[in-house]
């Protein structure tokens, strides 16, 4: 016969044969603690006489929460002792239980404020946040027959439970008439009964406007109580008017030297044409074109740079054509199409490299030790490069260089201070060494120069959705396997490894590096002798030079027919 006596928690000892030996989650004790400061112990904990003392043979956990929660005294039950009796008792106090629905446990906080209890006071006494305690009460906005079905045991994932609530009971109840399982039976395709009541959302986190103009367009932002706590978690499903506020906001805030772009087909802003994006931190004379991204909502930029006027004397198309230059032309009379190889990387992807490549050389110039020998033959090979007259690369002025000269002349003689000519001379460098894909290209001395500072150290992580899905497969698959990434059925998949693997990290695609190939110092001597009229065209492509040489006025625009059947295969 088990006796009920009044004891002080500290003086019982704890069992050494207690079954539950791994710790609970520290959020559980804290729960039990909570709960028994507001209603006590319900179940008293069962303990044995045994050494003179008490010692605990089922309810440790409520002992240590009575202790926790400053209880004097606790109520426990003084059993008969029977070592085979008390260890079943700890085993199935622990095992045997079974735990409520989440349609019950709101049907009970449904009582419980019936009674008086608040969310607050709820949340403390059961140990969960007010923002849960909310949660569970989206259930009442649900269909009373999907309730019943839900109380059975056929639950919708959060996701879908949210997606549910949020439409009106009239809505619920006609989807309802079309998805409600059988007589008898249970089971509910819960994901076709969401997918037929969901809204388009626009998150509050992607508004620029403030409260005047949501006012205006009458947005009224809804609190999504499944999202993470601690982040701003409302949307709206006024999808038009939070459109059109984000573009008032945009029209009156458009920064110096922005502009809007127009969208096209796939959500992105699309360039004016023959513009060309600018993958590096904008020049002084470079554009930022704004546009609202149509899935998120959120406000985009790209940067971009517009061509220079044509000047008299060049080809009408911009191009460096060169005697005997017939590529991309088919023979006279050969009707036959010729095979175009895929390239390893697409024009997109060498425009990439070359601004990235640009970016870690002047970066490199500016701060990385260089000997005065070294500084004086890097500016030989600059001023010998493709693109004297100087077309900058950071968007240098003949201005800008007769300042950075003017600053090494005092009264028309060239200053003797070492550091003065060694600042000038790292400035005039990063104006005139370039790598990118345009006019501004220097060709293989900039190249040269940028291995012999070590440029290459300064290229940023190329693991990026960006710059990957440039790459094709194969090449992909084997920078993969050189990283001891693995190989994935899908080249998308293969990407997403790729990035994830170099999330904390760096990748620098081998081609993109300074050092010269043999076969670039190959081409790179025949045009310094004289035997090549094709040109410097830049890292190699795969293909016969055509991608990576001339203008990019005569290239397509971002999004041309070469590059998108590149990156549908790729993909």
């Amino acid at each position: 016969m088990a006796e009920l006596r009044s004891v002080d928690p500290r003086t019982l000892h704890v069992s050494p044969n207690n079954p539950r030996r791994t710790p609970v989650p520290p959020a559980m004790d804290e729960q039990l603690v909570a709960s028994i400061r507001a209603v006590g112990i319900i179940q008293p904990p069962c303990v044995i006489a045994k050494d003179g003392g008490l010692e605990i043979a089922v309810g440790n956990r409520r002992v240590k929460a009575a202790i926790t929660a400053g209880l004097e005294a606790i109520d426990v039950l003084v059993c008969t002792p029977g070592e085979a009796a008390d260890a079943m008792r700890a085993v199935a106090e622990n095992l045997i239980r079974a735990s409520m629905s989440s349609v019950d446990i709101w049907r009970a906080i449904e009582r419980l404020e019936a009674q008086g209890w608040n969310e607050q006071a709820i949340g403390d006494a059961l140990a969960l946040p007010v923002r849960t305690v909310r949660r569970l009460k989206l259930l009442a906005q649900l269909h009373p027959a999907m309730l019943d079905v839900m109380a059975l045991g056929s639950m919708p994932n959060e996701e879908q439970l949210r997606t549910i609530a949020a439409a009106t009971r009239e809505e619920q109840a006609q989807v309802w008439k079309k998805h409600k399982p059988k007589k008898g039976q249970t089971d509910v395709a819960w994901y076709e009964v969401a997918r037929a009541l969901a809204k388009r959302r626009m998150p509050a986190s992607a508004a620029k406007f403030g409260d005047d103009l949501a006012k205006a367009y009458g947005i009224v932002w809804e609190d999504d109580l499944f999202a993470p706590p601690g982040e701003d978690s409302r949307y709206t499903t006024n999808v038009e008017g939070f459109f059109a506020a984000q573009q008032e906001w945009l029209q009156d805030n458009l920064p110096e030297r922005g502009t809007l772009l127009p969208v096209n087909d796939y959500g992105q802003g699309q360039l004016p044409k023959k513009a060309e994006r600018v993958y590096s931190k904008p020049g002084k004379t470079d554009l930022v074109g704004h546009y609202i991204d149509v899935r998120t909502g959120a406000v985009e930029t790209v940067a971009y740079r517009l061509p220079e006027p044509k000047k008299a004397g060049k080809p009408a198309d911009g191009t460096r054509s060169t005697p005997g230059d017939t590529a991309g032309a088919p023979a006279d009379g050969d009707d036959t199409p010729s095979v175009r190889a895929r390239p390893d990387v697409t024009q997109k992807g060498v425009a990439m490299i070359g601004d990235l490549r640009t970016e870690a050389l002047h970066q490199a110039l500016a701060d990385m030790p260089i000997e005065d020998d070294t500084l004086l033959g890097l500016l030989v090979l600059a001023f010998g490069g493709d693109n004297v007259t100087v077309d900058s690369g950071s968007g240098l002025s003949g201005d800008d260089r007769r300042a950075v000269c003017g600053g090494i002349v005092e009264g028309g003689v060239l200053t003797a201070d070492l550091d003065l000519l060694r600042q000038a001379a790292r400035r005039m460098l990063i104006g005139v060494l370039s790598c990118r894909e345009n006019r501004s290209q220097s060709g293989p001395f900039a190249r040269i120069a940028g291995e012999a500072i070590g440029a290459s150290l300064r290229l940023p992580n190329m693991a990026t959705e960006e710059f990957l899905s440039c790459v094709s497969r194969g090449t992909l698959e084997t920078a993969a396997r050189t990283e001891g990434v693995r190989v994935e059925p899908r080249a998308k998949d293969t990407r997403a490894r790729m990035i994830t693997r170099f999330k904390d990290g760096t990748f620098v695609y081998p081609g993109a590096l300074f050092r010269l190939t043999p076969e670039e110092l190959a081409a790179a001597a025949e045009r310094r002798h004289g035997r090549s009229g094709a040109g410097w065209v830049g890292p190699a492509t795969g293909d016969d030079g055509e991608d990576g040489g001339g203008d990019d006025d005569a290239e397509p625009e971002a999004g041309d027919e070469d590059d998108a059947g590149f990156e549908r295969e790729a993909a």
